[in-house]
């Protein structure tokens, strides 16, 4: 059962960091966007270059998590972004707020299925 959870967190949020990455440089690019990106959103994005950088991470991350290959590189990657998508509709836009938990249950689920690869991150004295 955690298997196939595990497939459908991982397919998920590959699919969704693909599709707004990828939404993304339609907003850049001046073109019309499948899906409507708020004032809000883009407000954080003052310098084009900073939406250039996080976009291409979405599309590289989502590509990762849909071949699946280096999950947890995708995920620690992904991690602040998905940090700031949360913080971002709980304070300015709350309306994807439950898409965004949804997001951080997903990621949360799937760092916890592979926690041993992140176990070395949390070593209090590492050795060399």
């Amino acid at each position: 059962m955690t298997n196939y959870f595990l497939a459908f967190s991982r397919i998920s949020l590959g699919f969704i960091f693909l599709i707004a990455g990828i939404n993304g440089y339609f907003v850049i690019f001046n073109l019309e966007p499948f899906i409507a990106t708020s004032p809000e959103a883009m407000a954080l994005f003052e310098f084009q270059y900073l939406l250039i950088i996080e976009k291409a991470l979405e599309i590289i991350c989502g590509l990762l998590l849909l071949s699946n290959r280096f999950i947890p590189f995708a995920l620690s990657i992904l991690a602040p972004i998905t940090t700031n998508i949360l913080l971002l509709h709980i304070f300015l836009d709350h309306s994807l707020l439950l898409l965004a938990i949804l997001i951080v249950a997903l990621h949360a689920f799937m760092f916890f299925c592979f926690r041993k690869s992140f176990s070395g991150i949390f070593e209090k004295k590492p050795s060399l």
